[in-house]
């Protein structure tokens, strides 16, 4: 099923201003658009007053995309637009990525976020931990390579 078009035009509004140019994370138009075609790829939206369901033309404050196969989930992408930030909703749009995850029968979240990044406090905040680590796997534009930290959340 095809996701609607504005809602990729959402996701790309908040890709091009909450991922740091300089870590190379950001996804293209067709990267996300490509995703979204695929059997058990997920996203979800939140609009700046926290809601799920936005109106037509509405903006959104931030997004999620993952990817599920059997009862795992891998939380591929996921960004608040910073002008949104330290609001709550962060957390109110993780919240709703674990329990959509667990209505559709997932035991067992992923995520992989490179070390330092400042999203691993609230991964953290909502039982996420670490269980491996990809050494010097994210390059940035100087060339410095940065470690990828490999987490999980059991859910029930």
């Amino acid at each position: 099923m095809l996701p609607p078009l504005d809602d990729v035009d959402r996701i790309m509004a908040i890709m091009e201003t909450a991922f740091p140019p300089e870590f190379g994370e950001a996804w293209n138009r067709r990267q996300v658009s490509d995703s979204l075609l695929l059997a058990g790829t997920h996203h979800g939206l939140i609009a700046p007053d926290g809601k799920a369901n936005l109106d037509e033309g509405e903006n959104a404050a931030g997004f999620f995309l993952s990817r599920g196969l059997f009862d795992e989930e891998e939380l591929l992408l996921f960004a608040i637009a910073p002008a949104w930030r330290r609001r709550g909703l962060g957390h109110l749009l993780l919240t709703r990525f674990i329990e959509s995850a667990r209505q559709r029968g997932k035991k067992r979240l992923l995520l992989e976020m490179r070390r330092n990044n400042p999203a691993g406090i609230l991964y953290a905040a909502h039982g996420f931990r670490p269980i491996g680590i990809r050494p010097r796997y994210y390059r940035t534009l100087n060339g410095e390579r940065i470690d990828a930290i490999t987490q999980e959340l059991v859910i029930e």
